[in-house]
């Protein structure tokens, strides 16, 4: 009989530099070894045995290009799995330099691609509110009024369907305890509001900040505000 191997898994992810990392990493982007030292405070050789581990075990992959190997998670799967234990986790103090900007990081964040935090499970429920969205326990799907909508919307569900990773899933949120959207439906719309000048990706840090343009958007479109988060905050890298 083949079983999963979780007491190795739990020893790599439990190492505070390992987690700090997989952490770093949920923001959705690639990060270098170098970076990766720095928001967690370890020196470069140090994090490389580290990446050596989550490498081995499937957690992380990494890309050469020219002088530089850059790191980024495996799969969505892995940065499902880190959120799922935020949920669980109980709350810490964090030193710099991972501190941790709790309130941006609870107004809007990327979780690896999708939005997350307030901004995210708000979105959700009016989703879900106004039937565009169904959910059936460990999945989400679109209705009919939903198509037409996230058709509106520009995006075309009908091909997120085909690509291979899971349509669309409720995603529990750590900080709001609440369901955010998961899946290649979740990260369509984080994508489709980048493009449209709403929200932007603050540099080395999962947090979303959101334009005014987003913020007017958000309220007629979807009846709300967050107040929370300005759109020309500067955060710490977040872990």
């Amino acid at each position: 009989m083949v079983e999963p191997d979780l007491s190795r898994l739990a020893r790599t992810i439990g190492d505070p530099t390992r987690m700090g990392m997989l952490a770093l990493l949920m923001e959705g982007r690639a990060l270098t070894a170098k970076e990766l030292a720095y928001g967690c405070g370890v020196q470069p050789g140090t994090a490389t045995e580290h990446l050596k581990r989550l490498q081995r075990d499937s957690l992380i992959e990494s890309t050469a290009q020219g002088r530089h190997k850059y790191y980024r998670l495996a799969s969505a799967e892995v940065a499902h799995a880190v959120e799922a234990l935020m949920v669980v986790a109980k709350p810490m103090k964090v030193a710099p330099p991972c501190r941790r900007p709790a309130g941006a990081l609870g107004a809007a964040r990327f979780c690896y691609d999708h939005l997350a935090g307030e901004l995210g499970t708000r979105l959700t429920a009016v989703l879900l509110e106004r039937e565009y969205l169904v959910n059936h326990g460990e999945a989400m799907d679109v209705t009919e009024r939903g198509k037409v909508w996230f058709a509106d919307f520009g995006i075309d569900v009908t091909s997120l369907r085909k690509r291979r990773r899971r349509f669309a899933y409720p995603c529990l949120d750590w900080s709001e305890r609440r369901d955010h959207l998961g899946g290649a439906l979740g990260a369509a719309v984080a994508e489709r509001m980048l493009e449209l000048g709403w929200i932007d990706r603050q540099k080395h840090s999962r947090v979303v900040s959101i334009s005014e343009l987003g913020r007017r958007a958000l309220a007629s479109e979807f009846g709300f505000v967050i107040d929370s988060l300005a759109s020309d905050q500067t955060v710490a890298i977040s872990s």
